[in-house]
């Protein structure tokens, strides 16, 4: 029993001490990142943005938030785009943007009932602002956001977060300006931090909304239509709709649809 408390107490100690460090580690990079970016004040609430597709089906929006040099995953929030249905990074960006400081002003003013609905942003949050905002991307990501901002008035430093040939995070940049992060070990460590999470939480989202369109589809009631076909003629067409309307020799030409296969399904949906 003995043994049992002074393992628990071990463990307690290295626990805590862990937490120490990460505190530390968050506390300088966000003094380095003001002191990189010349900003006015110490970071202590980033937000981050990124874009996940697949083709051009599923393509969604993710908003993480680091408060204090630490994930606030209460204030994350993900967004599946409406305005667009083909790949457009910037598009979908302007749109999360868009919608993000758009319930912002509303909250801010008090008037942000008729908008809870929306898949991810049924709370509070949105009436906090950042003190910098990071996308994944690069000066066109940037300009495309700033371009948004403006619209609303808020005057928030914006850059993008840039990936080598290796895709890592290889620096930030605004305007004609990159900053390089290699030679700052913390720095590149809490910049990638960030960008990883952003992207992690968008393709989640990603796989969340592909996963769910796969399951159920009126596509399983056809013999010889198993998961993989499915999910390449999903891919292909972009929704069981356009594949309804498609001729056998359209449906044949998904790579794993024999002409067979593909009059057979042709032939389903005009029973």
């Amino acid at each position: 029993m003995e043994m049992v408390s002074k393992n628990a107490l071990i463990e307690l100690n290295q626990f805590k001490e862990r937490i120490k460090k990460e505190t530390a580690l968050a506390n300088e990079g966000m003094k380095k990142l003001k002191e990189l970016l010349n900003l006015e004040r110490l970071p202590q609430r980033i937000e981050a943005y990124d874009i996940s597709n697949t083709g051009s089906t599923e393509i969604v929006g993710s908003m993480v938030v680091f408060e204090n040099g630490a994930p606030k995953k209460s204030d994350y929030r993900r967004f599946k785009i409406k305005s667009t249905n083909i790949q457009n990074d910037y598009q979908s960006m302007q749109e999360v943007i868009f919608r993000r400081f758009k319930r912002a002003q509303r909250e801010m003013i008090g008037n942000d009932a008729d908008d809870k609905k929306e898949i991810g942003e049924g709370g509070t949050g949105f009436g906090t602002l950042p003190d910098v905002l990071l996308v994944d991307g690069g000066i066109g990501h940037v300009n495309a956001v700033r371009s948004v901002l403006g619209e609303f008035d808020f005057n928030i430093p914006v850059y993008g977060m840039v990936k080598d040939d290796n895709h890592r995070t290889r620096g930030l940049v605004s305007g004609k300006n990159e900053f390089d992060l290699s030679k700052d070990i913390i720095l590149l460590r809490f910049v990638t931090a960030i960008q990883d999470e952003a992207h992690r939480f968008a393709l989640e989202y990603n796989k969340k909304l592909r996963a769910k369109r796969y399951s159920g589809s009126v596509l399983d009631s056809i013999e010889g239509v198993g998961l993989k076909r499915k999910k390449a003629l999903i891919k292909h067409f972009g929704s069981v709709r356009a594949i309804k309307e498609a001729e056998p020799d359209e449906i044949a030409k998904v790579k794993g649809i024999s002409k067979e296969l593909a009059q057979k399904i042709y032939d389903y949906f005009r029973q």
